[in-house]
């Protein structure tokens, strides 16, 4: 009884296992290894901040970023300056700015082109165009 009992419920664990793995669709899962790639510094991007009053760009980074968004109060930068070396930034969010995170090299998890086109016309209008 014991083991029919032991046998029955690796059954639903098992079977309650795939069901919530296959709940992910390929998006989810492609986005949580951009993710994770991104914040192990493979993946080159760019960090905007604008301010939403006067339309200027604040500040900029480039390189092996990791962005942390946990508090809405602030952005916390985090870049690979070199082998062992890190620089890290705090953006204080305020009403009056707003920021982008652009991915730049892209990660090896599709090969399908994107294209991304910014508006509104007070900001300088940017078009990014992916190749296959």
């Amino acid at each position: 009884m014991k083991k029919i009992k032991n046998i029955a419920i690796s059954t639903v664990l098992g079977a309650s296992a795939l069901i919530g793995l296959s709940a992910c669709s390929q998006a989810d899962k492609v986005s949580q290894n951009v993710s994770n790639d991104a914040d192990n510094f493979k993946v080159e991007r760019r960090v905007v901040i604008i301010n939403t009053r006067t339309d200027k760009i604040e500040f900029v980074a480039k390189g092996l970023i990791s962005v942390n968004t946990e508090d809405s109060k602030k952005l916390v930068i985090l870049a690979k300056v070199g082998k062992s070396q890190y620089k890290k930034d705090i953006i204080n969010l305020t009403n009056n700015n707003m920021y982008t995170v652009e991915d730049l090299s892209g990660a090896n998890v599709n090969s399908y082109k994107y294209e991304v086109t910014w508006l509104p016309e007070s900001v300088v209008p940017v078009k990014i165009v992916g190749e296959k």
